[in-house]
């Protein structure tokens, strides 16, 4: 006796495609393709989605392009702002710190250093320091402000060739010296008056529990 066909019908391929998300369109995962589709996605967040597998055998591997890369061609994807993760392709862990770690080092140990040993010092000071969160924020905020300005003068110097552009830099030394000088001077000021805060709250609430220092 011959079994009946099950009417349920099967799914297409469309619906396979949009249900898997390794499944690729046009070099793409179907949930990638898809997010195009939506209003309201954030280009940056897609961009995001692009993952670098970090393998046993140190290699990275771009899912994007299906291919292996190596450190510099990492380090280039930062230079053109671009979003990508990192990951551990066995344990899923999040590298990406890492690795923008070791960048740091390759160029620090190749080039022409950014950071003095003095500055290394006392940046290993705060970890564990109480003030070691507010560093974080403080050299965060510092730096991108730096960036944007950078952006700036960018804009400002379009047309300009690399030699015009050297001797632009040159004259504008003394003025950006004084510029950091008093930014350095504001600075101090800043930690000053919240150090005197700080021990100021501090006396108080000695002072609550009965203690004195």
């Amino acid at each position: 006796m011959r079994k009946s066909k099950s009417n349920s019908p099967k799914p297409d391929a469309s619906s396979l495609g949009q249900a898997s998300s390794g499944a690729k369109v046009n070099g793409k995962s179907g949930a990638e393709a898809g997010e195009g589709k939506h209003e309201g996605v954030d280009a940056d967040a897609a961009q995001a989605s692009r993952i670098i597998k970090k393998y046993p055998n140190r290699r990275l591997y771009d899912t994007e392009t299906s291919s292996y890369i190596t450190l510099a061609e990492v380090r280039q994807l930062v230079m053109g702002s671009a979003q990508f993760v990192v990951r551990d392709a066995k344990t899923n862990e999040d590298l990406t710190r890492s690795i923008l770690l070791q960048i740091i080092l390759e160029e620090e140990s190749g080039g022409e250093p950014m950071f003095t040993e003095a500055v290394l010092a006392n940046i290993i000071r705060f970890y564990g320091n109480a003030m070691q969160s507010f560093m974080g924020a403080y050299l965060e905020k510092n730096v991108q402000s730096f960036m944007d300005l950078q952006v700036k003068m960018a804009e400002q110097s379009k047309g300009l060739s690399p030699e015009m552009w050297a001797q632009f830099m040159n004259a504008q030394s003394p003025m950006m010296q004084g510029m950091m000088g008093t930014y350095v001077e504001q600075s101090k000021g800043v930690f000053t008056q919240m150090q005197e805060q700080m021990q100021k709250q501090s006396e108080q609430m000695l002072a609550a529990f009965g203690l004195k220092r």
